[in-house]
This record gives structure tokens, C-alpha cells and sequence, in this order.
């Protein structure tokens, strides 16, 4: 839609071409303008507005009159249909052989009442904050730590994988294997990798998933001794910690499985039994391997969530 200053300077201009010798539909055509929207523009001798605006309209035949959108709230709002959507009381009233109006009507109805959101006991939406990012550009900058489960030759028997990397450099700062998940282990663990990385307070971003020993109070108490900035995943976001999974994806299909390992002890009296030790040495040969690959990554990303829930 043009406004009337466009409509005035459009048609001066095509005007002026013509006066210098120029045809009407040439100085339209230079314009984008068709020479009857010309004609149309200057009826009666000078330029006419848009009357588009202020056109008097035929109502359609088909128009719902004030009674029938009045009945139309009126069933919307009782309480058989209050907390349903147009999508299902429409089909409900066909069942008992009604039909009021058509299931987009029941919308327009509804939203020039203003109750398409909200009715009856319909979740408030919520504003939804764009989740941290963290960035490393240098090691040390970023941590991810994350536990897994290592098999063992008693079925329902598993260890616990601690392992914490630089998703800069993707280098295995510190790990350890247990019998059990705990966040006296997790401490531990986090304490011994600062003191051999040598990193400083309020330089660290460590971040992981939900579990327990993650969120324990005994280590978000070292971490806050040490100075460490802890970094939480979404709740209920599988891939926030990707780095740590994938790494211990990697770390099973490579190194050399358990059960090679105890081929060495076949056909002697006492074979190696399933502990950690075992497990210690197999990732050690694992990680020596893996890291040769992993280390050439760059910068990465990671999307968190804040202690205090942004």
C-alpha cells in the first residue's frame, strides 16, 4: 500500500519525464508503474489517495451473528469444555449431533475474546533463558568430568570410570577407577588434576551433568576451596556433555577389552581377577592410544546451565 506522499512523488516525477519527451509508459515503466495504475492514480484531474482503507466491504453470507459467537463462548466456557482446544470440543459436539461452527471459527471466536491461551487449567508459558555458553581458546580453560561403567567378568558387577578432559586440548588431565560412585572420590579426583595442572582460583570452568556425585556437597565444597566454577547440564538434555561421552565411547571400542586382558591368566590355576587395578592398566594403554588423535581438536563449545539456574 502506498502512501499518499508516495502516490505525489512518483507521479511528479513521471510528470517531469513527460514534459522533457518522455512517453507515459516509459517514465512508468523506469518507475515500476503500469500506466493504468497511472491513470487510476490521476482520475478527476489530480493524484487520489488509497481508498482501500475506508471501503465499505459486503459482509459475507456466511458470517457468525452475535447470538451464535455468543453461543460459541458460552460452550467454551462450561465446564465439560473449559480446558479443552477447539480440536476436541468441535468433534465432541458432532458426537451428540451439534454443530456450531467450523474448528478455525471456534479459534477467531475465542481470540477475539482473548481466551485462546490460558483456559481452564492450561500452563502459564514460561520465558525460556538462552542457556550459557562456555568457550575455551587455551587449555585449562574448560574441563568436562563425567562417570561410566566398566564391565567386569561377574554379571550385575561393574566399576566406576572417573575422568576428567580439556575439551581444548582434549587431554586426560586426571582419572580413576572404583568400586562406586561417590563424591568424596569426585573431590579427590578434582583436587589431584588442579595441583598437577597448577591452575589458578577463578580461572576453571569445570562442567558435567546432573548425578549425584557431581552436585554432592562435599564437592561443590572443593570446588569452591579451589576456586573452581562449576557448570551444570540442561535438565532432561542428554548431549550437554558430549566431549565425556564420546570420549568414553571411543575409550571402549580401542583399547584392549577386559576380556583380553584375562587371556594372560588361561590355563593357570588363579586368573587375574576383575578390580581396578586390571581396569587401571587397560585404560592407561586406551588412553596412551587415544589421545594421539584427540589431541589435535581446537576450540569448542559447550552449553551449560549455571549453579544458580540461568
Amino acid at each position: 500500500m502506498n502512501s499518499a506522499s508516495d502516490r505525489h512523488r512518483t507521479v511528479t516525477l513521471i510528470q517531469a519525464a513527460m514534459a522533457a519527451g518522455a512517453t507515459q509508459a516509459t517514465g512508468g515503466e523506469t518507475l515500476g508503474l503500469s500506466p493504468r495504475t497511472y491513470q487510476r492514480w490521476t482520475r478527476q484531474g489530480e493524484v487520489q489517495g488509497d481508498g482501500r482503507p475506508v471501503a465499505q466491504r459486503r459482509a459475507p453470507a456466511n458470517k457468525l451473528s452475535d447470538a451464535e459467537r455468543s453461543r460459541i463462548l458460552e460452550v467454551c466456557n462450561c465446564p465439560e469444555f473449559a480446558s479443552k482446544p477447539p480440536a476436541q470440543i468441535v468433534p465432541a459436539l458432532a458426537d451428540t449431533g451439534v454443530y456450531l461452527a467450523s474448528e478455525s471459527s471456534f479459534y477467531r471466536v475465542l481470540r477475539d475474546a482473548g481466551q485462546v491461551q490460558h483456559r481452564g487449567m492450561a500452563r502459564a508459558p514460561r520465558k525460556v533463558v538462552k542457556p550459557t555458553s562456555h568457550k575455551a581458546e587455551k587449555p585449562n580453560q574448560v574441563w568436562s568430568w563425567d562417570i561410566t561403567y566398566l564391565a567386569s567378568t561377574i554379571v550385575g558387577m561393574y566399576f566406576r570410570l572417573y575422568m576428567v578432559m580439556d575439551i581444548y586440548s582434549r587431554k586426560i588431565v586426571t582419572w580413576g577407577v572404583h568400586t562406586d560412585e561417590s563424591a568424596d572420590h569426585a573431590a579427590t579426583l578434582i583436587t589431584n588434576g588442579c595441583w598437577s595442572e597448577h591452575v589458578c582460583r577463578e580461572d576453571l570452568i569445570l562442567h558435567s551433568d546432573n548425578g549425584s556425585p557431581m552436585k554432592g556437597a562435599t564437592m561443590l565444597a572443593t570446588l569452591q576451596k579451589l576456586g573452581v566454577i562449576p557448570s551444570f547440564s540442561r535438565p532432561a538434555v542428554s548431549n550437554d556433555n558430549p566431549y565425556s561421552e564420546s570420549l568414553f565411547r571411543t575409550l571402549k571400542d580401542t583399547c584392549v577389552s577386559f576380556q583380553a586382558v584375562l587371556k594372560s591368566g588361561r590355563g593357570t590355576k588363579k586368573p587375574p581377577q576383575p578390580d581396578p587395578k586390571t581396569w587401571r592398566r587397560v585404560i592407561t594403554q586406551g588412553l596412551v592410544k587415544n589421545n594421539r588423535v584427540l589431541s589435535k581438536t581446537p576450540r569448542i563449545h559447550i552449553m551449560s546451565r549455571l549453579p544458580n539456574g540461568k
